[in-house]
């Protein structure tokens, strides 16, 4: 049965907008143990779990609203980001991609470079690759232009820090990071065209591009009011793609390329003149054919060098919820690392990440409506090589998988394992969706609109939001206008909008404001969109032991007049008693302590919902 203790609101400190007072609201109730039947109806509810505590944000006083997120696994559309993903770590299991630097298994190679790694390291004079270099290979290497591309996204990083970080938009505003892409054959010929016809005569070849200005452009609007904005001048990505371009000339040239704000877009030429054999185009096919040895020569060393590279053997494990030493030990250095604790204790992890009520339901030969793992809380372990990986927390619930958290090796950080395992996760549903048709959602946790690092959560798509008041499943595209408006909305009031203000369903990412503005002639089609926002790889925040000890009974001002109460089951001293019941149980009550008990339960009945609560047994603490 489940049972569970006390009801109580908290406030504390909020982990997503860090705020310097108690402005985080929840409800919160201790678990002694949980079906997962009446696990899944609270997670529909909109609470969440840390270990055997559960909390449900009180949605409209809290500062960050927080709505339940879920994703249909059959109906996923995979981004081309989310591909790209996949497609890395089939390279990295191929060994056709290398681990970066920090990674012990790269020690012997010091030619490869982090993003993160500093411009003034001595590994960077070998990153300094020329556009001649890669024009004149043989057999271009994917890991050198990889490295390459690396230390493009780098330079632009540096250029945003000195123009933006800490100056105009302030310190506390988190800036997305840089991604420079290879420019298509396709794109270069229309761009080469657009830019003959312009100008005559000869024209650059354009290699790779970045569309950071669009995002940087839009994260600064969200982040600054009107009237700072008017105060700053114009923001336009336009105008910020040439403070990024100057910045970069400012610290010096990037050996063998030139680059130039293009409507925009950062584009990178080479500095390779190519002449223009007539109006309209670059014949690129035509190029290739002058070369057919040199092609044919490419394909073969290419292949060669696929053959002498080691593979790798990805493993995947599911076990139930239990203390692991080594798991604990990756879950230590990513917390310390990505997350940059000082102390990670054995005794928090466990509370947090070990402990669970959800009681086990082991599989029945036979039966459809228990997946063949079972039900209940599970960690699921990916090894490469026999080496652990990554862990995912997840609940295997009636109608869902559940993420709760993820923790990686931090040495592994280029392989966005976040993504990856997410994605996995999608497919394992998919899979077992054949034995147990009524398990078909990924929940993903908390989706915070104000919280740029929550926003990775909207890319899985079609997603939906839960109502707070209605409980109703809404598509996140209806449900965004109107958290754009108020970050505390009634959800599925989008019904009462007006239909030309819905958005219809699209297959790319939550923020790419840029997409309507990739119409000029000299601008790069951005194709392949990338998710600007951090790696944001938890599924929810940790809830601390501060936190779950800090439950207040003292709000009673909540009106819970007409929420029935009578069926409500309550546990005295072993026995179940329903609240109707209590006085021929017990005897007369003091009408004070009656009085106080009722308010209480009514507002405990409030928040779990009357099925639930003429269900759940109700503790007294």
């Amino acid at each position: 049965e489940s049972v569970v203790i006390d009801y109580g609101r908290r406030r504390t400190t909020c982990g997503y907008c860090r705020s310097t007072g108690p402005t985080s609201i929840s409800h919160g109730l201790w678990a002694n143990s949980l079906k997962a039947d009446d696990y899944q109806a609270l997670l529909d509810r909109g609470w969440r779990r840390s270990g055997s505590f559960l909390y449900k944000p009180e949605m409209e006083r809290t500062c960050c609203p927080a709505y339940t997120i879920r994703l249909k696994a059959s109906d996923f559309i995979c981004s081309k980001e989310q591909d790209r993903v996949l497609k890395r770590m089939q390279r990295f299991l191929d060994g056709e991609l290398e681990p970066q630097v920090g990674s012990p298994q790269c020690k012997n190679n010091p030619t490869k470079r982090s993003l993160n790694e500093p411009m003034n390291s001595p590994t960077l004079k070998v990153s300094r690759v020329s556009a001649y270099e890669f024009q004149t290979a043989t057999g271009p290497s994917l890991d050198k232009e990889d490295e390459f591309i690396s230390f493009l996204s780098s330079k632009i990083n540096e250029a945003i820090g000195t123009c933006f970080q800490g100056g105009m938009v302030g310190s506390d505003v988190e800036l997305p990071k840089a991604v420079v892409k290879t420019v298509k054959p396709q794109v270069k010929k229309k761009v080469g065209g657009a830019a003959q016809e312009k100008k005559g005569g000869a024209v650059q070849d354009l290699v790779y591009s970045c569309n950071i200005s669009f995002q940087l452009a839009a994260v600064i609007k969200r982040a600054l009011s009107e009237e700072k904005r008017a105060v700053l001048g114009d923001l336009s990505p336009n105008c910020i793609a040439e403070r990024l371009v100057l910045t970069m000339e400012h610290h010096g040239e990037i050996a063998g390329f030139a680059v130039k704000a293009c409507n925009g877009h950062l584009n990178f030429y080479s500095a390779t003149i190519q002449p223009i054999q007539n109006h309209t185009s670059i014949d690129t096919c035509a190029q290739a054919s002058d070369r057919p040895t040199s092609s044919k020569q490419s394909s073969v060393n290419k292949n060669d060098a696929r053959h002498n590279k080691k593979a790798r053997k990805l493993e995947f494990k599911m076990a139930r919820s239990h203390f692991d030493p080594e798991e604990f030990a990756l879950y230590q250095r990513y917390q310390t690392k990505v997350h940059k604790e000082k102390t990670v204790t054995e005794s928090s992890y466990k509370r947090f990440l070990v402990d669970t009520p959800i009681v086990p339901i082991r599989p029945r030969s036979g039966d459809n409506t228990v997946p063949p793992c079972g039900f209940g809380s599970f960690h699921q372990q990916y090894r490469i090589d026999g080496k652990l990986v990554a862990v995912g927390v997840v609940d295997i619930l009636p109608k869902c998988l559940s993420s709760k958290y993820l923790f990686w090796d931090p040495d592994l950080a280029f392989l966005s394992l976040g993504k990856y395992t997410a994605l996995k996760e999608i497919d394992w549903i998919k899979t077992t969706q054949k034995s147990c048709p009524s398990l078909e959602y990924y929940y993903l946790g908390y989706y915070i609109h104000s919280c740029n690092k929550m926003r990775y959560k909207a890319a899985y798509r079609p997603s939906e939001l839960l109502c707070p008041v209605r409980y109703e499943w809404v598509r996140y595209d209806a449900a965004k206008p109107l958290l754009d408006k108020s970050l505390y909305s009634v959800i599925s009031d989008f019904s009462t909008m007006a239909q030309d203000e819905i958005p219809q369903p699209h297959a790319c990412g939550p923020c790419d404001e840029s997409s309507a503005k990739n119409d000029h002639s000299e601008t790069p089609i951005d194709e392949d969109d990338e998710d600007s926002e951090s790696d944001y790889d938890e599924s929810d925040m940790m809830v601390d032991e501060e936190m779950v000890h800090s439950e207040s009974k003292g709000d009673t001002a909540e009106d819970c007049s007409g929420v029935d109460v009578e069926n409500v089951i309550m546990d005295l001293s072993g026995s179940r008693v329903k609240y109707k019941e209590l006085h021929s149980v017990v005897g007369p009550i003091d009408r004070r302590h009656l009085s106080e008990l009722e308010r209480q339960l009514s507002r405990y009945a409030k928040v779990v919902g009357k099925e639930l609560s003429d269900r759940i047994v109700y503790s007294l603490s």
